[in-house]
């Protein structure tokens, strides 16, 4: 399922992380890639214990636990700390798909990657090129959002970045271990939380409201991974 989260990120917000991130010192995006992704990256990266990336980081995940659709769509086990990168005229990311596990930078922890995100930082209209593209089950999908807004899809997708040709493209990038392993499962829930949302809000007081939410919880407790 390819979700889009709006507004993770407030307008002051993103103000403040560009601004910080202008200042910020840019080193060769495939630091992080592995050997195959490595081949087809070109972009720009700050080095995940650059101060800045910890501060926007530690924004990021914090302004994500307090995002109530976030939580629905990933139900999330473990955020991966936030990269940055910053694509530039002639830059690009050609096909690759993320690794299954990712060691956490400087601690003894290990994620598996069920989910990856992109958050971008930059508007459509300040540069051209520069899509996300991702080949789900159903199509592939060119993704270019607002600022402030962000892209969660299957982290087992194929994937890739379109070359910039004009301007500048800068977002964060991570990814996520969720309690639900499957894509399916998670999608489902999602729906299952959506419809009890909806009834609670348009019929307060029926009483299969709290017999959806029985079978919501069950559900977790069969497939959740902890």
């Amino acid at each position: 399922m390819l979700f889009r989260v709006p507004q993770v990120l407030k307008p002051d917000q993103v103000a403040r992380a560009r601004k910080t991130l202008e200042k910020a010192k840019w080193i060769d995006g495939r630091v992080t890639a592995g050997y195959q992704a490595a081949k087809a990256k070109a972009n720009m990266q700050l080095q995940q214990n650059d101060p800045v990336a910890r501060e926007l980081g530690d924004l990021i995940v914090q302004s994500l636990q307090l995002t109530p659709l976030f939580m629905s769509v990933a139900l999330p086990l473990r955020i991966f700390p936030p990269y940055f990168n910053r694509y530039e005229e002639g830059h690009s990311f050609g096909t690759h798909v993320d690794g299954a596990i990712r060691q956490v930078p400087q601690m003894p922890m290990r994620i598996r990657t069920d989910l990856s995100a992109t958050l971008f930082l930059s508007n459509p209209s300040e540069y051209d090129g520069g899509e996300l593209v991702i080949e789900a089950t159903y199509g592939t999908h060119e993704v270019k959002l607002q600022s402030g807004d962000m892209i969660l899809y299957p982290a087992s997708s194929l994937h890739r970045v379109k070359p910039i040709t004009r301007g500048v493209r800068m977002a964060s990038f991570f990814w996520i271990q969720s309690m639900i392993r499957g894509d399916a499962e998670r999608t489902m829930l999602f729906d299952l939380d959506t419809v009890i949302q909806n009834l609670g809000r348009d019929i307060p007081e029926n009483p299969a409201g709290v017999q959806l939410t029985n079978i919501y919880h069950n559900l977790i407790r069969r497939w959740a991974e902890l």
